[in-house]
Parts: structure tokens; C-alpha cells; sequence
């Protein structure tokens, strides 16, 4: 079957129904978001002389529920204007439009009676072989399909998408027992090249796969806290970002995503659980049963585990509530020496090596979370899937574990552990000695690729679809050409190599300066392209702003200068080089990771992209090519007198502002990112090979480098009188500091060239001068040090 999606229409405009129509409207499908028409007139109706058959009347509740979701926080959308792709409308009067549908995504509340009752409704209207898909969680998908037709049972099977839709990566699909293949095959290549998922086939039992181990592994946490005596505040310090887990760690995100929320998926799974050896787990404890009666819910009730109130001095401060006398006490500075000393690892798995090694209190927590998880999950093979890669995919892309639970147990040796297991009287399942009788292991890596343990057949499998991807970390240790201590360069084959970004946050120090330079000068040598990407969690976090910050304290201005000049200069080398030269950033791409990107030929921007120069937020402004790069492309857009000033306008706030786009559609809107030139893909897991493919495909095209210019126009004196009007204003209105308006004057007088009497052509090489001598002044300025300090000693934004 030949499947396209062009049109799809959500039904149920609740929180999940409404998200999961702006995540489409997202990647430019047209949206049709139906709910239930409103049985009474509310005042406002009734004082506009309205009836219950008015269009406004009938459609007020899709209409508000899509207006709320538009406010959430994240966005749910790329762009605000990506609204317009979603038509509302109600039941009564719009059910007959999915005709027009490719795709009919049912959300609605988790009541069997009613998903019937509209699924014979859809049957009614649907054309033939229209995808019909639910979001139910709670409901069995082979039942929800009784009494309907071969064609609809064919075309049907849950799509779990997790909550928000735009940033939660896991999309589990649940085919039925008459779901086609090809409709499954379709659904998990269209979620991940197009909806940019993580996609997991699971089987149709209860909580299916992420939730299944994902609330197995909270509620173990929840009865270790009161076995062990431990606080709400120590635990979340405990199960946090030391593990690989979320930073809100198990009580800040129980009260995210709602106490009550919890506790149903929790008492659900007790009560239909029949062979499941962990079921207990399950059970509520009195005090988080108390917790409900009181409605501490969390962040919809304000106070959870957690409440935030105002202090003596007006300041916000927030309180971890005391589960054995039920009041609430401000947040201690917890100092655990195992912590400490584990945190001091860059490692994920040596972390959690040194965490459960030892025989202190905080070890044997830790020894009884993991192995009582290693067992829970070699237990749920083959009941839940019979492929434990899906275990660890849907634990990273739908709680956001850096690694999974099966790979964490891999890298700790798993036969080593069953003898701790055993010890604590935790047991694995039968298959799992099997493998110890074998020598086996749950991952290895073969010719780059990943392959798993198969039970089925007792031998490694490459995980499906992963050879359609590059994976830098595959291929890292038998294909890196150069490396040190920041970055490594890697062969991505075909005369494409990689220059991968590895230091703390991936900020740019000398070490991928260094790496820059040495990456240019091996595509030069034996290759044809760079591309610049890595797997961590951000592109860049900018440049190293503890370099910047020791050379300006110790008085070292000539050596900053070198430096910035250096940093400079390795972007023209980029900009200029004779070959395609591609950035493909993610997530935070800030400073001068924003710089690098805006130096290359092409940029194959993820999505989720947050570009943005924040320079001016620890008291400088963009010296990597940055600001030079703004005003050449101000250059490139000035068409008319009558619109420079405005263009100047924007370009000057967008700096002056340190705005950061709040996704990559964003990025074209803010100048980071060129139209016509830069791309996106909506897929994380693809990124790399796509740019590989358009380095290529320049190579093909036959690739000639830019040309240097020498005509970029400055608007000298006619810029600044608009930045110091609009720095004045902005003072004596509060909304900046007299340092704020120091440094956007400074600013200003880059962008414009300098203090030119009228509009002048001017030099790349000036510009850079320009903004490099400004850079080491406002470094030698307190103010300036202050704000670093504050980043740096606080990681905290000063606006002195």
C-alpha cells in the first residue's frame, strides 16, 4: 500500500489531542481538530444573543482548548503562525470532513464506551484505507476494534505519542491482531523521518513499554525512600543527572506531570497485572495516598512535593515537603560524599560504577535500584517486546534517560552483577544466565553497527533501521583520523570527514580552534568535505568563557587579542575554504557556536535548534565573526533607502536583545540561519546523513568557494543616531542599565561601521578589527568581569 499523509484530522482537543495537531502543524500538514459541541450557552453567548446552533457556540470548546495549548510553555509550536495549518471545528457538525483525511488520530478520554461509540461514527465517514490510529494508554487495542469492518480493523493500531508531543522523542506504536504490516512499516518510517521520533513497535499489554519500566522504576524509587529513610530533596538529588536521568529527577517531575497522573497509571497496572513478580511495587504508600486526599498534586495545584512561596524579603523560594510530619522546609545544601566523588567522573557508566561500589547507605540504595530494574526488565522478555533494544529506546525517548537500563547493566559487566543480585535476593530471568553460560552480551558492535541480543535466536541482531543513520558513536573508535582533548576528527567515508566537538558543554577553547584548523587542512589534503556535528547533548554552548575571563583578570589584553584574532581568523578559514564546508547543529548552538555555523557553506539545522550571540548577556559582544556576519548580511538585504532602517533595526536587537530562537523556523526569522542556503530536518537520528548527502551533492554540483567582499555597506553615523535614541529610551524607560545601554552602543557602533558621517563601503578585515578591539575593551571594564564572574561562580545572567 502506498501511504500519504497529507491532510490528518485529531479528534479530541484536550491537552494531548491539541499538541499532537500543532507537532503535525509543525512539518506543514494541514490539521483538522474536532471536540464536542457545548450543550449549554455560557454568559457570554448568552448576552450576544447566541444559540446553541451558532458556529462560535458549537466550536467554543475546540476553540478554547486550542487557544490554551497555543500559550503552553514550551511552545508547542515551531512557529506561531504554524497555527493557521489547524481548523477547528466540532462532532456534530465536522465528523463528515474526514473524508478529506489520510490519517483520523483519536484522543479522547480513556472510556471504552465512547472511543466505540466514535469509531462507528469515523466508519461512517472515513474513505477507504484511511490510517486510523488512538493515543489510549489505558485501553487494550484488540478490543477497541470489535464490531468494526475488515477495512478499519486493517488500517487501525494505537500511536502513543508522550507528553509534550513537540519534545518527548517516543512514539509507540501498538498494532492489533488485524493491523497490516505495511501500515505499521509506514507509520514507523513516516514518525521518524517526518515526525522526527524515536519510533517503538510494542505489544498490546498494559502501559505498553516506556510507561510500563518507566513507572515501575519511579514507584521502586518511592518505596526505597521510605525502606531507607531518605528525603524527598535527598532523593531527587540522588536520581537526577548523576544517573543519566532528567535534571527534575523523580519528585520534581512527579509533580510536572501531576500526582494524580502517577498514581492512575500506578493502580492501573496493580490491578490488571497478573504474572508480573514486581506488581507490589506498584501499590501506593499511605503517604503519597495522603498527598491525593490533601490534592497536592503538584505544579496544577502549587504545591506537590515541592511549593514554591514568597520569603520574609519578597524573594520566591521553594520548600520540599517532609513526608513524615507533612509540613514543608526549605531546600538544605546536601553534601554526600559518594555523590561528590562520583560526580567528579565525566562518565556516565563509571558514575554509576562508583555509585553502586561500596557497602555505605547510598551504595545499597543504589545497588537495590539498578538490580531490582535489571531484573524487572529481564523479567518483562518476552511479555512487553521480545527485543530489548525497544526497552532502552523507549526509557531514553520517552522518560529522556541518557542511557538505557539494559545498557547501563552491558557496561557494568551483567555477569558480574547477578552475584550482587543474588545476594540482595533479586533474581534475573531464566534467559539471562543462559547468556552468562554463553558469554554473551546484551550489545555489540559490529562493522559500525549496533547490534543486540536476540533470545528468539540465541545470537546478535543489527538493531532494524540503524544502518539507515550514521552514528558517530559506531564509528568513533575505527575511523577517527585526529583527536585531542576537545574535539576529534572522524571519516564518515566518501571523502566526507567529521569534525565532532567533545568538551564540556562542547564550549570552543584553543583545543577545537586547534581541531578546526587541523580538520581543514586533512579535507584539504586527502578529502572533500567537512561536515562539523556531534552527539552530545548541545552543538555548542559558545566560547570558553573561563579563558576569556583569567586572561582579562590577569591584564593579559594582548594574549585575548591573539586569541580572539586566532578564533577570527579560523572562521574565515572556514568561510573560505576550498571545499563544502557544513554545520549540522543541535539544541543549544550559542556564541560561538552560533559563529561557526553562520561561517559555513550550508547549515542542516536539527529542529530543535536555539541559536543565538548571548554575548552581550556577560557584558561583550560577538567576536568570533559574529557581529561582522550581521552586518554583511544587513549588507546583502538593503535594497532601498526606505527599508535599511528598519532591517538595521532588527539585525542591531537580535544582538542587542541576545536573542536565541526558540526552534531552527525561528533561526531564518531571527538572521542566524539563511533562507535559500540552510535546511532543517525534523529527525535527530538522520541529521548527520543528510548533511553527508548535501556535501555530496556540492561536490557533485562542482563546489567553488565564496569570494571574499569588499563592498559591504555600513550606514556609518545615519545606524547610530537610531542606537542612541533607542539605548535612551530604553534607560530612562528601566527596561535596560546604564551598562546595558553602554554596551549596545558599543555594538551599535560595529554594525554601523563606526562613527561615519554617511553610508560607507567597507572591508570583511574591518569589520573584524572592528568588533575584535571592542571585544578586549569591554574586557577590561568591571562591569564586564563582573558579569562573567556571575556565569561562571553561579551560572547566573548579572544585569549590573
Amino acid at each position: 500500500m502506498n501511504f500519504k499523509i497529507k491532510k490528518v484530522a485529531v479528534l479530541g482537543a484536550g491537552v494531548m489531542g491539541a499538541q499532537i495537531a500543532c507537532h503535525f502543524a509543525n512539518i506543514g500538514i494541514e490539521v483538522l481538530l474536532l471536540d464536542i459541541a457545548p450543550k449549554e450557552l455560557n454568559e457570554n453567548e448568552k448576552k450576544q444573543g447566541l444559540d446553541l446552533n451558532h458556529p462560535q457556540v458549537k466550536n467554543r470548546i475546540t476553540s478554547e482548548l486550542f487557544n490554551r495549548t497555543l500559550k503552553l510553555k514550551p511552545d508547542p509550536l515551531y512557529k506561531k503562525e504554524f497555527a493557521k495549518r489547524v481548523n477547528i471545528g466540532n462532532f456534530d457538525d465536522d465528523l463528515p470532513k474526514i473524508k478529506s483525511c489520510d490519517w483520523v488520530i483519536e484522543v479522547v478520554v480513556e472510556n471504552l464506551e465512547i472511543k466505540k461509540s466514535l469509531y462507528e461514527k469515523i466508519e461512517l465517514y472515513r474513505k477507504e484505507n484511511t490510517l486510523i490510529t488512538t493515543n489510549t494508554s489505558g485501553i487494550p487495542i484488540q478490543i477497541l476494534t470489535q464490531g468494526r469492518s475488515d477495512n478499519f480493523k486493517q488500517h487501525f493500531c494505537g500511536t502513543h505519542f508522550f507528553n509534550p508531543p513537540r519534545y518527548l522523542k517516543l512514539l509507540e506504536i501498538i498494532p492489533a491482531k488485524e493491523t497490516s504490516k505495511e501500515l505499521i512499516d509506514f507509520l514507523t518510517h513516516f514518525g521518524e523521518r517526518f515526525l522526527g521520533k524515536s519510533v517503538v513497535s510494542c505489544k498490546d499489554t498494559p502501559a505498553f513499554i516506556a510507561n510500563r519500566v518507566g513507572i515501575y522504576s519511579m514507584m521502586s524509587v518511592v518505596h526505597l525512600m521510605e525502606e531507607m529513610d531518605f528525603s524527598v530533596q535527598e532523593i531527587d538529588k540522588l536520581t537526577g543527572i548523576i544517573i543519566g536521568r532528567p535534571k527534575s529527577a523523580t519528585f520534581r517531575t512527579c509533580d510536572v506531570v501531576g500526582l494524580d497522573t502517577l498514581v492512575f497509571v500506578a493502580q492501573n497496572l496493580q490491578q490488571v497485572l497478573v504474572n508480573d513478580e514486581g506488581k507490589d511495587t506498584f501499590l501506593i504508600p499511605d503517604s503519597i495516598q495522603k498527598m491525593l486526599e490533601l490534592q497536592w498534586l503538584g505544579s496544577k495545584t502549587k504545591q506537590g512535593f515541592y511549593k514554591k512561596v514568597k520569603s520574609e524579603n519578597g524573594e520566591s523560594e521553594i520548600l520540599s515537603l517532609n513526608l513524615n510530619s507533612f509540613g514543608y522546609q526549605p531546600m538544605l545544601k546536601l553534601k554526600i560524599a559518594e555523590f561528590e566523588k562520583a560526580k567528579a567522573l565525566p562518565n556516565l557508566t563509571d558514575r554509576i560504577k562508583s555509585l553502586i561500589k561500596g557497602d555505605s547507605k547510598i551504595n545499597l540504595f543504589y545497588q537495590k535500584l539498578f538490580f531490582g530494574l535489571f531484573a524487572y526488565i529481564s523479567h518483562r522478555i518476552p511479555e512487553i517486546t521480545d527485543d530489548l533494544y525497544k526497552i532502552d529506546e523507549a526509557m531514553c525517548a520517552g522518560f529522556a534517560w541518557e542511557i538505557g537500563p539494559f545498557e547501563i547493566w552491558n557496561s557494568l559487566g551483567f555477569e558480574k552483577t547477578i552475584p550482587q543480585m543474588e545476594k540482595l535476593g533479586i533474581k534475573p530471568a531464566a534467559w539471562i544466565y543462559e547468556m552468562v553460560d554463553k558469554k554473551e552480551s546484551f550489545y555489540q558492535l559490529k562493522n559500525g553497527q549496533n547490534q543486540y541480543y536476540d533470545i528468539k535466536t540465541n545470537q546478535h541482531i543489527t538493531i532494524p533501521g540503524s544502518e539507515q543513520f550514521i552514528s558517530l558513536k559506531n564509528i568513533r573508535s575505527s575511523q577517527t583520523l585526529w583527536k585531542n582533548e576537545g574535539c576529534s576528527i572522524i571519516n564518515l567515508g566518501d571523502g566526507i570527514i567529521n569534525l565532532e566537538f567533545h568538551s564540556k558543554m562542547n564550549t570552543i577553547g584553543s583545543e577545537i580552534i586547534q581541531g578546526i584548523n587541523k580538520a581543514i587542512e586533512i579535507t584539504e589534503t586527502d578529502h572533500q568535505a567537512l561536515i562539523i556535528s556531534n552527539e552530545g547533548d548541545h552543538f555548542s554552548a559558545g566560547a570558553n568563557i573561563g579563558l576569556v575571563f583569567m586572561l582579562a583578570i590577569e591584564q593579559e589584553f594582548e594574549e585575548l587579542d591573539m586569541v580572539v584574532k586566532t578564533f577570527q581568523n579560523t572562521m574565515l578559514k572556514l568561510k573560505y575554504a576550498p571545499f563544502p564546508v557544513i554545520a549540522a547543529p543541535h539544541n543549544m548552538t550559542l556564541g560561538g557556536g552560533c559563529e561557526v555555523s553562520m561561517h559555513c557553506d550550508k547549515v542542516i539545522a536539527h529542529a530543535e535548534t536555539y541559536m543565538g550571540l548571548v554575548e552581550l548577556g556577560v557584558g561583550v559582544i560577538p567576536a568570533g565573526g559574529g557581529s561582522k556576519e550581521f552586518a554583511l548580511r544587513l549588507s546583502n538585504e538593503i535594497k532601498t533607502d526606505d527599508v535599511r532602517i528598519n532591517r538595521f533595526r532588527d539585525k542591531f536587537l537580535t544582538i542587542g536583545q541576545a536573542k536565541v530562537s526558540t526552534s531552527a523556523w525561528e533561526a531564518f526569522d531571527l538572521g542566524y540561519l539563511r533562507k535559500d542556503v540552510d535546511e532543517i530536518v525534523v529527525s535527530r537520528k538522520h541529521q548527520l546523513k543528510y548533511a553527508k548527502q548535501a556535501a555530496l551533492l556540492m561536490i557533485e554540483k562542482g563546489y567553488t568557494p565564496p569570494i571574499p567582499p569588499k563592498d559591504i555597506t555600513v550606514l556609518g553615523n545615519e545606524g547610530l543616531s537610531l542606537v542612541y535614541s533607542g539605548a535612551d529610551g530604553m534607560q530612562v524607560g528601566n527596561y535596560i542599565s546604564e551598562y546595558d545601554k553602554h554596551l549596545s552602543i558599543e555594538l551599535g557602533k560595529i554594525l554601523s561601521g563606526g562613527e561615519l558621517n554617511e553610508p560607507t563601503l567597507v572591508s570583511e578585515n574591518y569589520l573584524l578589527n572592528l568588533e575584535r578591539k571592542t571585544f578586549v575593551k569591554l574586557c577590561q571594564e568591571k562591569k564586564t568581569l563582573e558579569r562573567m564572574q556571575s556565569l561562571l561562580q553561579k551560572g547566573k545572567i548579572l544585569r549590573n
